[in-house]
């Protein structure tokens, strides 16, 4: 059924735009594992298990580290097995782990839940969705890096309201079991039948450029199309560290914001219901700004756009604490919803682009490792300061001098050439 599905459609469009279709709902999927779904049951679970927000964050943080580190191992499954067997599996164990994580009863199974949410969701999903899209797509790599991320900016309107409805009716335990029969519902079907790991050895190319003929799909895959250095030779460059440093930051801060949006609106006078809202404003300003990022990255230097970013992130930790109402809690959404769109395309888009296709799962694993080890430590420094000097805005101006830095290092990146750093290893 798969193969015929495949003849249907690719015979109508290149059926990289298909498997973009499904990795975007993927990302979509992965919201119960995200930050701004937690922010919205947060406050309920904390006082549910009677703990304060340090408890509550230091269980986050620990747990999410712990996660981290098998993103490298999940890394190197993706470049054995496939993105689309990996992501089956990992979509079944989150359905599990969002029903167990209903059932939490201390700060031990707390975290636990923690963890595995943080590994499957935001680290695994993401991983094989972004996979596939840089597989499937080159010179327009940074469009449909774009397009993907829209899965994550819907997510980041809907499961904060979705989580509030559920919780309304359900309470928040069953609330979660929830959660995890609606991604078994609307992914695995859809994987199953629809999603092929790479265009060659369909007799494809990226982009849907010059078609390979049957009798040179075993070479495809060795072509030029597939280049790059291995693990071991980017850790060597200076763009790995670069990017690294780069993604870890925003992680950590981004995190932090989702993590606190609802408490930081509640200490500035807000109520709960507007602070749910603007994830919905922020996930608009993304919608509309990530396939512009996307467009502009497709036809210039990544390095300023990806300086720039780290400069807003900056101007977003700021604004939050002069949100008192509406007209600056919407001004702060945008603002924040541009640089969550600018940071999520970079996500997807520059792993493959600096450092190619042929050993990018590895690549990827070890660099979002990194990402996930800095979203871990981000809700600490403002869990900290509320309960030790009871309010958050000093801790956020001073966290806005760590993306300002990165914004200048972002500027020694050279221009991406992925063979290039191959020659050099052979």
């Amino acid at each position: 059924m798969r193969t015929a599905l495949f003849e249907l459609i690719s015979v109508r469009v290149f059926y990289g735009w298909v498997v973009l279709t499904v990795a975007t709902l993927a990302m979509f999927a992965s919201g119960p594992g995200q930050s701004h779904t937690f922010s919205i049951f947060v406050d309920l679970i904390a006082k549910d298990l009677e703990i304060s927000s340090t408890s509550m964050a230091s269980s986050y943080a620990f747990a999410t580290l712990i996660a981290a580190l098998g993103l490298s191992r999940m890394g190197r499954f993706v470049d054995r097995f496939g993105a689309r067997r990996v992501l089956m599996f990992v979509i079944v164990l989150l359905g599990f782990a969002c029903m167990a994580f209903g059932a939490v009863s201390g700060v031990l199974t707390l975290s636990l839940g923690f963890m595995c949410l943080r590994f499957l969701a935001q680290g695994s999903v993401m991983l094989c969705a972004t996979n596939l899209v840089a597989q499937w797509f080159s010179a327009k790599r940074g469009f449909a890096t774009s397009i993907l991320m829209l899965g994550f900016s819907a997510s980041m309107a809907l499961h904060p309201l979705l989580g509030q409805w559920l919780i309304e009716i359900f309470g928040w335990r069953k609330a979660w079991v929830g959660l995890g029969l609606m991604s078994w519902i609307m992914m695995l079907p859809l994987l199953w039948l629809l999603v092929h790991d790479k265009p060659e050895p369909l007799g494809l190319q990226p982009d849907g450029a010059k078609p390979v003929s049957a009798d040179k799909q075993s070479t495809a895959t060795e072509s030029d199309a597939l280049v790059g250095p291995t693990l071991a030779t980017a850790l060597k460059t200076p763009s790995y560290w670069i990017i690294m440093v780069g993604l870890f930051t925003p992680a950590m801060l981004i995190t932090s914001l989702f993590f606190f949006q609802v408490s930081i609106f509640e200490q500035h006078g807000l109520p709960r219901a507007l602070a749910a809202t603007m994830f919905g404003v922020s996930a608009l300003s993304m919608a509309i700004m990530m396939p512009v990022i996307g467009w502009i990255l497709d036809r210039s230097n990544p390095k300023y756009i990806y300086s720039g970013s780290l400069v807003l992130l900056a101007v977003s930790l700021v604004s939050i604490t002069f949100v008192h109402d509406v007209i600056t809690a919407s001004l702060y959404a945008i603002i924040f919803g541009i640089n969550t769109a600018a940071n999520m395309t970079f996500f997807g888009y520059m792993w493959a682009q600096y450092f190619g296709r042929k050993h990018l799962g590895s690549i990827q694993g070890a660099g979002q490792t990194i990402g996930v080890i800095g979203a871990s430590i981000g809700p600490l420094p403002l869990a900290i300061s509320f309960d030790y000097f009871g309010a958050y805005d000093g801790a956020l101006h001073i966290l806005a001098l760590l993306p300002i830095c990165c914004a200048v290092l972002a500027l020694f990146l050279p221009r991406p050439n992925p063979s290039a750093i191959e020659d050099k290893e052979k």
